[in-house]
């Protein structure tokens, strides 16, 4: 019986079983994720060569006229040595580490998600698969609060291929806003690319400005009507506020779309 036993249990027929468990559902970047990984052994006795938490997330990428979804690893955690999972055997292993400042936050259902894995040697890999809610860093918050405070409004977030601004990832989180009554006229749309640091923020703003008359139109027809520059905020900068925040952005604001 043992002998087929092993033969299941090398197909994922009564193997070892992974179940992690998070602290929480929802973190933001630079917070510590904590949780614990929980083994139930099978039927027969399996030696586990490590056990493996990655940090993943998708980004979109064009080619041949054709968007493509990829799977990206942020981060890779080993949480374990090997170890024998004798049968019924139950473990627990705690975990923790930090959340990539890299990582997009979840706004348009970006998925982001930890995938833990077992390396059993001549067998298939017990996996276990738990999405979390990734809001914003403290630094990032008072940006959007700047952002709200000048009528913008929230329309979506994408992460794109961009292997130059990406930092060390070879994608970026564009997080596109439509204008209030304020900025209505001139403005058609407000792109921000975050890049989060220890003591501060630097912020990517495109601003996509409307076409007026026929030197507007010479802008649409050559892509030309959109507008950036980055802007750089330490943290002393943050806090002052997002009164603060929201009058540099104006201030920006009003130079690309004179």
């Amino acid at each position: 019986m043992s002998f087929f036993n092993k033969i299941l249990a090398s197909v994922g027929i009564g193997a070892v079983q992974v179940d992690t468990r998070l602290e929480k559902s929802a973190y933001y970047p630079g917070e510590d994720i904590r949780g614990v990984i929980h083994i139930t052994g099978g039927n027969v006795e399996q030696n586990v060569d490590k056990i493996y938490i990655k940090l993943m997330t998708e980004y979109t990428r064009e080619s041949n006229d054709k968007k493509y979804s990829e799977s990206f690893t942020l981060a890779k955690i080993r949480a374990s040595d090997k170890l024998i999972v004798q049968p019924g055997e139950k473990l627990e292993i705690p975990f923790e580490f930090p959340l990539p400042l890299e990582t997009p936050l979840t706004l348009s259902r970006q998925p982001v998600w930890l995938r833990t894995g077992l390396d059993i040697e001549n067998a298939i890999d017990p996996k276990d698969r738990d999405f979390i809610e990734v809001t914003p860093h403290p630094y990032a918050a008072v940006v959007f609060d700047a952002v709200s405070k000048l009528g913008f409004r929230f329309k979506e977030a994408t992460c794109e291929y961009h292997s130059r601004l990406g930092r060390g990832i070879p994608f970026v989180q564009e997080i596109e806003f439509y204008p209030g009554r304020e900025f209505a006229h001139r403005v058609k749309e407000l792109e921000l690319i975050m890049h989060l640091e220890r003591d501060g923020l630097s912020v990517l703003v495109e601003v996509d400005r409307r076409g007026r008359g026929l030197s507007g139109w010479l802008e649409q027809s050559f892509d030309m009507n959109e507008r950036h520059a980055w802007l750089t905020f330490d943290s002393s900068d943050l806090e002052k506020g997002a009164d603060h925040i929201a009058g540099l952005l104006e201030e920006l604001i009003d130079s690309k779309t004179r």
